[in-house]
């Protein structure tokens, strides 16, 4: 074979495996079985291992199927797991899930949740793994008055605030910046 085919075969052979690594899908590491994310090497914009990363998410939407992990949720895991996949700290990971909505039936507990659905809570394994990182998630109290949700129907370690909105401005006067869905 001519030096100019094998030079080309070689530079399309490096220029795919790195296509093919970019698409590479890995889960964890901070929660398995939640957030798969992929790695992308030729990334410009990184994570930075020496920042904090103070993130309050809003979340609103529940999936139309109950059946259905709140992808929402799931969101927040593939923050932690890509964050901590690529080299920042799990110290440095402040998530906040604010969650109102429709988003707050997510939060029963799975026998309100059966009753109310039919199925299985599929969001309390998840939320669990929040709790073990000591993430907090937090229940609109105006939601959860409105749907009619007192604190013997939710999983027991939500938290609640006076209202979403309040909750918001106060971690984005902490400094949190907000992703909204």
């Amino acid at each position: 074979m001519p030096f100019y085919k094998s030079t080309i075969l070689l530079f399309f052979s490096i220029a795919f495996a790195k296509t093919t690594q970019a698409q590479q899908l890995i889960s964890g590491p901070l929660i398995e079985g939640f957030g798969d994310t992929f790695t992308v090497p030729e990334a410009n914009l990184t994570a930075d291992p020496e920042k904090v990363y103070n993130v309050v998410f809003d979340i609103a939407q529940s999936p139309e199927d109950p059946a259905e992990l709140n992808l929402y949720f799931n969101t927040v895991a593939r923050f932690l797991n890509m964050h901590a996949a690529a080299g920042v700290p799990q110290q440095n990971l402040k998530p906040v899930l604010v969650v109102h909505g429709s988003a707050t039936f997510d939060l029963l507990k799975n026998e309100d949740y059966s009753e109310k659905y039919g199925v299985d809570n599929p969001n309390l394994p998840l939320l669990e793994a929040f709790y073990k990182l000591d993430i907090p998630v937090i229940l609109c109290g105006q939601t959860a008055g409105k749907r009619n949700i007192p604190q013997e129907k939710r999983w027991e370690h939500t938290q609640i605030a006076l209202s979403a909105m309040t909750a918001l401005i106060h971690y984005q006067d902490l400094g949190y910046a907000l992703i909204s869905f």
